[in-house]
C-alpha cells in the first residue's frame, strides 16, 4: 500500500477541498461498485477509491499523509490499521461522512434512502382498433372498451376497511422499505428491499376492505372516448397516459396503447401523405384529350387530360393528399394514367386506324425511332 498517490486516484488536485474531495469519491465508487461493475478491474479500482477517501476523507489522517507522502507514515497505518472490514463498519455513520455517501451509491442500483418508498408504475395496457380509410384521413372519435386495473374507491388503495383500519407496519416504520447487510469478499455491503411484513405497503392492515378483499385494487372494464387526429396511419399507435393498469401499491398508473389499423380504400392508395390513383383512360382520351371526372378524399375531381399523354405520365394534384399529422400542410395526389387499348375492334374500326396510319408522318414518333436506331446499332 506504500507510495500511493491518493489524490491521483480519486482524480482530484492536493489542494482540494473537502467537498470535492467527497464529489470525486461518490463518482468514483459509483463507477467502479462491484453491483454495478462486474470486472476484475473494477473490484480492484474500488478497493483502491475506498482506501484513498479513507485516508484524504479524513482531516487528521489527511494532514499525516501530505506531511509523510505514504500510507504507511507513523501516525496512521492505511488500510492496515483496521482493515477493509473496519473501513465498512465506519460505512453506517462514522467520521468521513461514509453513510450519505453510501445511501447514495445504492440509490443507484435500486436501494434509495431510509426513508424513500420506491413509486411503482402500473403495467401498460396494448389494444388495437380498427378504423376506415377515411376515418384516418379526417379524424374520428372512437368508445373503447378494454379491461384494466383500477384503485379501489371503497378503501383508496389501501385494503383496509373504509381506508382507515390499517396500523403502521412496524418492520420498516411505515417506509414499505427495509436494509439488510451483507458481507463479501470486498467487505460489508447494504442493500435495500420492500418490506416482506407489509408487502411493501408501510401498512399493516387489520380488517380487509369487503369490496376488494383487501387487495387496494380491482379488475374492471373501463370504456373511454379516443380522439383520433386527423392524418394518423396503418400502425401508428395512440398513447393515453395514465390509463393503464392502477399499480398494486402506492405509485402511478401505466399508459394504454392504441394501436391503429386502417382498412384499404377500394380505388385509392395512400403512401404516407401522398395518394395514389391509377387511372385506365381510353387510347384515344390520351391522346385526343380529354376531361375525367375521378375520386379523391374530398370528393370528385374533373381531371383534364392533354391530348398526346403518354401512357404511364403521372400528374400531381397538389394539396390533394393527407393532412400532415398535427400540422396544417397536406400531402398530394398522383393520378398515373393509363391508356387502355379496345378489347376487340370491328372493321370499320381496323380501316380508320390504318388510314390513320397512313397519314401519320414516323417523325411523329421520336422515342420509337430512337429506340429503332439502338437497335440497328
Amino acid at each position: 500500500m506504500a507510495n500511493k498517490d491518493y489524490y491521483k486516484i480519486l482524480g482530484v488536485e492536493k489542494n482540494a477541498s473537502a467537498d470535492e474531495i467527497k464529489s470525486a469519491y461518490r463518482r468514483l465508487a459509483k463507477k467502479y461498485h462491484p453491483d454495478l461493475n462486474k470486472t476484475e478491474e473494477a473490484a480492484s479500482k474500488f478497493k483502491e477509491v475506498n482506501e484513498a477517501y479513507e485516508v484524504l476523507g479524513d482531516d487528521k489522517k489527511r494532514a499525516n499523509y501530505d506531511q509523510f507522502g505514504s500510507a504507511d507514515g507513523p501516525s496512521f497505518g492505511g488500510a492496515g490499521s483496521g482493515g477493509f472490514s473496519d473501513f465498512f463498519s465506519r460505512a453506517s455513520g462514522g467520521a468521513g461522512g461514509f453513510s450519505d455517501i453510501f445511501s447514495d451509491i445504492f440509490s443507484a442500483f435500486g436501494g434509495g434512502s431510509r426513508s424513500e418508498r420506491v413509486a411503482e408504475r402500473g403495467n401498460d395496457i396494448n389494444i388495437s382498433i380498427t378504423i376506415s380509410f377515411e376515418e384516418a384521413v379526417f379524424g374520428c372519435e372512437k368508445q373503447v372498451t378494454f379491461p384494466k386495473i383500477e384503485k379501489c374507491p371503497d378503501c383508496n388503495g389501501t385494503g383496509a376497511k373504509n381506508g382507515t383500519a390499517f396500523n403502521v407496519c412496524p418492520e420498516c416504520n411505515g417506509t414499505g422499505r427495509v436494509r439488510y447487510q451483507q458481507n463479501t469478499m470486498f467487505g460489508t455491503t447494504i442493500r435495500e428491499a420492500g418490506c416482506q411484513k407489509c408487502n411493501a405497503t408501510g401498512k399493516i392492515i387489520k380488517e380487509k376492505c369487503s369490496s376488494c378483499n383487501g387487495k387496494g385494487y380491482k379488475r374492471v372494464n373501463k370504456t373511454i372516448n379516443l380522439k383520433i387526429p386527423a392524418g394518423i396511419d396503418n400502425g401508428q399507435t395512440l398513447r393515453m397516459r395514465g390509463e393503464g393498469d392502477a399499480p398494486v401499491r402506492d405509485g402511478i398508473s401505466g399508459d394504454l396503447n392504441v394501436k391503429i389499423k386502417v382498412s384499404a380504400h377500394k380505388i385509392l392508395v395512400r403512401k404516407e401523405n401522398d395518394i395514389y390513383l391509377d387511372l385506365y383512360v381510353p387510347f384515344t382520351t390520351a391522346v385526343l384529350g380529354g376531361k375525367i371526372e375521378i375520386p379523391t378524399i374530398n370528393g370528385p375531381y374533373t381531371l383534364s387530360i392533354p391530348e398526346l399523354t403518354i401512357s404511364g405520365t403521372v400528374m400531381r394534384l397538389k394539396n390533394k393528399g393527407v393532412k400532415y399529422l398535427n400540422r396544417e400542410y397536406y400531402g398530394d395526389m398522383l393520378v398515373t394514367i393509363k391508356a387502355e387499348p379496345p378489347k376487340a375492334l370491328d372493321r370499320k374500326s381496323k380501316e380508320l386506324l390504318q388510314e390513320l396510319q397512313r397519314t401519320i408522318d414516323n417523325k411523329n414518333y421520336p422515342k420509337y425511332n430512337s429506340f429503332l436506331d439502338k437497335i440497328k446499332k
